[in-house]
This record gives structure tokens, sequence and C-alpha cells, in this order.
């Protein structure tokens, strides 16, 4: 097929797949491969091939990003259970004071939201922002805002969740620099969308708590079997424990020589499986066993964790498969092509994908999927560096934050506890969104350049 016939390929794929998710109403998880069919036909690849081609896809793709997100929900529900978010909360907010409870809130959200799913961390956390509106008198957003974008942050930018590892796996990113680059264009998004536009969009509505949330349960978690809750430094530990772990892997492979003994052994312990296993690990222990937890509820409690992730899993696989099926067919090599007579940046071509899914169906880790499986073959076919590849990753991650509106659940999910209108809440909510991924966005496209 000729370049121009290619590219009108990939922009029939993302329009079908639209079709289907938006207009249909179709699963993500069927519209992916029913699009992957479908392209996979018209681009030319023989029938016979097709099945074979899902088949062996799926099964690369889920390889790691299975094992990665299964192992991270397991840590993140013990870190909930045993009331390890809140107690991270309520020592930096100790420590820093009403005046910079902002500043607080907002890196509890981003540290929290490292290890668990948006809504966990939004529902965990959120009786901090009431306990602190009350007690002050300012408007509910003062509090609110800096804890959405620093939750936001942590679910887009930084692994282990779902959507970063998803993103890497698809487009072979090392973790290690995605980790790098996502806190160094998360922490200026967390300030610009969560402390700025909090205290300015505060001054506009004056929120105070919903009242049919004024009778909400008290702050705690559910108490553990001993009364007791895990300390800042403990809870805080565990969170920073694989990410270090994998920084290291990834500095030793950079800062020693091969065939090092230390390089090999960083290597292996700084690997995600590794690290994961071993902080799960010390997880079921520290935050169960040890707080009283029998065996059966620590095993029911990781059982219980891998139940929302399963669909993440199979839409993450799904769209890995869309990314295969598009480069199978030569796109790769064609759209490398065009982009280097348009002199678009990776970056920004990334960004933009991401965000017009974003739009389009709503959900943040579907758009990074579908924008991760479109930049597959185009990365796989042109030499990007390690630091690069990460930097396209939180492109996509910061595409698929802009916007949020009445398609994105998390817009619900808000707009409820924060007891605003739907019009209130695309001018607060939406707004902040949209801050959190153009500033991340801003970050790393500037830093393209020198990757």
């Amino acid at each position: 097929m000729s370049t121009a016939a290619l590219v009108g390929l990939v922009v029939f794929g993302v329009a079908l797949l639209l079709a289907l998710v938006v207009v249909v109403r179709l699963h993500a998880f069927i519209a992916l491969l029913l699009t992957s069919l479908v392209v996979a036909v018209v681009g030319g690849i023989p029938l016979a091939e097709i099945a074979g081609l899902i088949q062996r896809e799926m099964g690369g793709t889920l390889g790691y990003i299975a094992v990665v997100i299964g192992l991270g929900a397991m840590f993140g529900e013990m870190l909930q259970r045993s009331g390890g978010g809140r107690a991270i909360a309520n020592t930096l907010l100790r420590a820093v004071g009403d005046r910079f409870a902002p500043w607080a809130l907002g890196s509890t959200g981003l540290i929290v939201a490292v290890s668990v799913f948006f809504d966990v961390a939004l529902i965990v956390l959120i009786p901090v922002v009431y306990s602190l509106t009350r007690r002050s008198g300012r408007s509910l957003l003062y509090y609110a805002i800096p804890l959405l974008a620093g939750i936001a942050v942590g679910h887009a930018f930084i692994p282990p969740t779902p959507g970063p590892v998803a993103v890497a796996g698809l487009l072979g990113a090392d973790l290690g620099w995605v980790i790098a680059l996502g806190l160094v264009a998360g922490v200026p998004a967390v300030v610009v969308g969560g402390i700025w536009w909090g205290r300015s969009v505060s001054r506009r509505f004056e929120l105070d708590v919903p009242d049919y949330m004024q009778v909400a349960p008290e702050t705690g978690d559910p108490p553990t079997p001993s009364g007791n809750a895990p300390g800042f430094g403990l809870a805080g530990g565990l969170i920073a424990l694989p990410l270090v772990l994998i920084l290291l892997g990834t500095v030793s492979s950079v800062a020693l020589p091969e065939g090092h003994h230390l390089r090999d052994v960083l290597a292996f312990v700084g690997h995600p499986f590794t690290a994961l296993v071993i902080v799960t690990l010390i997880a079921f222990y520290a935050l169960g066993t040890r707080l009283g937890f029998s065996g059966d509820e620590i095993r029911q409690m990781a059982t219980k964790s891998l139940e929302p992730v399963g669909l993440i899993i199979l839409v993450t696989g799904a769209g890995g498969v869309f990314g295969k099926v598009l480069m199978a067919t030569g796109v790769g090599t064609a759209v490398a092509d065009w982009m280097a007579t348009s002199r678009l940046p990776l970056v920004a071509l990334a960004f933009l994908i991401a965000a017009a899914v974003r739009v389009a169906q709503g959900s943040a880790t579907v758009s990074m999927v579908t924008a991760g499986g479109l930049m597959a073959p185009i990365v796989e076919a042109t030499t990007v560096s390690p630091p690069l590849v990460a930097a396209i990753v939180i492109a996509i991650a910061s595409g698929a934050t802009v916007l949020s509106h009445f398609n994105d659940s998390g817009f619900w999910l808000v707009s409820r506890y924060l007891g605003m209108s739907e019009k209130q809440t695309l001018r607060v909510w939406t707004v902040m969104e949209t801050l959190v991924g153009l500033t991340g966005f801003a970050v790393v496209l500037l830093l393209s350049f020198f990757l």
C-alpha cells in the first residue's frame, strides 16, 4: 500500500474505534479487537494469519503488563485496608499546618495514587478534605482541588498505576525513565493545576461539604484486628520502595559497566516484577499479619484487589493487538516517513492522539492504551532514545488527562463528592484536568529537545 493509503488506514482505524465505542456504545475490549480484525483485513494481512497474529500479540502484551498491574493492585488494597493512605495524609497535614495544607494534600494525593486507583484514592482521602473545610470555614475547593490534582498525576503519570505501565509496555519504555520523567512533569502539573488553580477557583465558588456527606462515616479506614494502623514512615516507605528499586536498576544500567556483578544484582531487584513482588510480600506482613489480619483475610484482600483490574488488563492487551496489527500493515514505517516531512515532534503527536481519544470516549486509561497502540509502530520504526520513549509515555498520559467531561466516570465521582452541578464541575474539574495535562505536556515537550 502507498504511504497515503496507510495513513488513511490509521485514520480509518481510529474513526472506526471511536464510532464503536462512542456511537454504538460497544465495550472497549470488543471494540479494540473488532477494529483490529477489520484493519488487518483492509490492510492486506493474509486472512489465515490474522487470528494467529492477534493471539500472539495479546500474549506478548499481557505477559508483562498483567503481572505488574496485578501486583500493584494487591499492594494498593493492603495500603487502603490498613489505613496507610490516610496515615500519610494526616501526618503531612500535622507537619505543615493549615497554611500549607494544599501542598500537603497535593503531595498526599500524588503519593497514594501511585499505588491505588483514582476512585479509591479519592474515597480514602476525601474525609480529610471535609474535616479541614469544617474546621477552617474555607471553600471546599481550596483543599479538594490540590488533592484531586495530586491523585490525577499519580494515577496517570507514575507507574505502577495501570495507565503508564500499559503504555510503557506497548512502547517498550524503561519504567525507571518513565518514573523519573513522570515526577519531573507531574510535580509542576500539581502546582499549576492543584495549588494555583485551587486557590483561584476557591475564591469564585464558596462550596461547603455537601449535605448528604455531613453524616459520612468517621475518617478512619475499617479498623484492623489489632486496632492499630501503620505509621507514616511505614506506609510512605512501602510506596517508595518499588520506585527506588526500579530507579536503581535504571541508573545501574548507565553508571556501571556491562558484566559488573552489582549491575546484574540491581537489574534483577530493579525489574518491576521483582520490585513489586518484594514490596507486596512485605505489605502482606507489615500491613497484614503484623496488624492482626489472618492468612485467609489477606488472601481475600489480594483476591478482591484483582477484581477491578481484569477489565484494564484485557483492554490493555487489546490495545496492544491494535498497535501490532497496524505495525504488521507497514503503517509504522509510512507514518514515520510522513512525520519526517511534517516535522511534528513525536511527543506532540502522542499528546494530540491521546487528547483526541480522551475527549471522544472519556476513560483516561483507555485513551492511554489506544494512543500507545497507535504510537507503538511509529516508535518502533524510528530511532528513539530510551529517555525520549519515556517522554512519549508522559505526553500520552498528559493528553489522556485533559478535558474530562460527561463521558468520564471521574467527572461524576468528583461532582458527587464535592456537591457540584454539572456546569460547576465543568468549570472546576474539567479546567483542573486540562491544566494538569497541558503543564505535564509542556514540561516533556521542552525536555524532549534534549533527550
